[in-house]
């Protein structure tokens, strides 16, 4: 009997120190969870990327609309709508060279947390087309409203039709038809797409991209940077990206998603930039554009961490948060223009 009761004994106190174990794994995996939490709680926000040195006054605006506890969608919008008006920037919106008919086509889109988006594409005659963008996600079932069916959707929803060919853009478009050769340089002197992602105060992320797309292209050519998975692509459990350079390229390789896709598989930022880059550059070494070919990421996953990576020389991003403020970084790239490799 007495052997009896001491096994009873010793199974109960096996039964509680297991019991005992199982519930430091649980208090463990609690504080593994908390910290974790903590963590991502403690992350930087909010914090705006977007490429080029005119992301710096897109930044501030958007930066200043967050401040302000608006929501990440409207700030991203009066952020980017600061280059649309500049006719300075000849590669976005009022003031961006022509296709080479003299028109003056625009591409946008929006995205936010949720994976909601809208975009526009071959859109002529409206200043603002990534604010028409947000209207198609908003006010409509659509992703995608191109041509003259945007145009006529812009103007339902009260959009004013202007001219957007600025006098410099009509003399420089009148200097090119002199020799009429296309080439698709984009370089620090040719930028191309405004793209923006950010990370509000409660940690989800949103993007845009607007663009005048490549200067004398066919008229009816469109970019990457109005199609979701090509120039902007984000999950908001992972991380968010966005593309500049040569669309046709983006376009190939769904560049944007594929960053994202890298990053969920565990990737740095800057690792899934680079991979993809380098991805493009293996698919079009012997393709007849490579010898302009220009092609840059920004990527920033749900922790804050942000990185940019571009095949050549010359791309740079700007980056606004509350510890440094508004600043530009030069990215890593591949090779220079005369095809040097790092």
């Amino acid at each position: 009997m007495s052997d009896r009761r001491d096994f009873i004994k010793k199974a109960a106190l096996g039964t509680i120190g297991i019991s005992a174990l199982m519930g430091c794994g649980e208090i463990s995996r609690k504080i593994e969870d908390e910290s974790m939490t903590a963590n991502v709680n403690n992350q930087k926000k909010p914090l705006i990327i977007s490429t080029w040195n005119h992301g710096i006054p897109a930044n501030e605006e958007t930066w200043k609309q967050l401040k302000n506890r608006k929501p990440a969608l409207d700030a991203i919008e009066a952020g980017l709508k600061i280059p649309e008006a500049d006719p300075s920037i000849r590669s976005v919106g009022y003031g961006g060279f022509p296709d080479r008919e003299g028109k003056v086509t625009l591409d946008a889109c929006i995205m936010d947390h949720n994976s909601n988006c809208g975009s526009v594409s071959f859109l002529e005659g409206i200043m603002h087309p990534i604010s028409v963008a947000k209207k198609v996600l908003l006010n409509t079932p659509h992703v995608m409203l191109s041509g003259q069916g945007a145009l006529q959707f812009a103007l339902s929803e009260g959009f004013v039709e202007e001219n957007l060919l600025t006098e410099a853009s009509k003399k420089d478009w009148e200097k090119w038809l002199e020799e009429s050769k296309y080439k698709p340089v984009i370089n620090i002197e040719n930028h191309d797409t405004i793209s923006m992602l950010v990370i509000d105060e409660d940690g989800n992320l949103s993007g845009g991209c607007t663009t005048s797309g490549a200067a004398w292209k066919m008229h009816g050519r469109v970019g990457d940077s109005p199609i979701i998975g090509a120039g902007l692509f984000l999950d908001n459990e992972v991380g968010a990206a966005a593309a500049t350079g040569l669309g046709e390229a983006v376009i190939r390789t769904a560049g944007s998603a594929m960053v994202v896709e890298l990053m969920r598989q565990g990737k740095t930022p800057f690792e899934a930039c680079k991979e993809i880059v380098e991805r493009i550059y293996n698919k079009h070494k012997y393709h007849k554009d490579m010898e302009y070919l220009q092609v840059g990421f920004i990527a920033l996953n749900k922790n804050g961490e942000h990185a940019g990576y571009s095949l050549r020389s010359g791309f740079n991003y700007a980056i606004c948060d509350e510890e440094k403020g508004n600043r530009m970084e030069d990215t890593q790239f591949k090779m220079s223009w005369d095809n040097k490799e790092k």
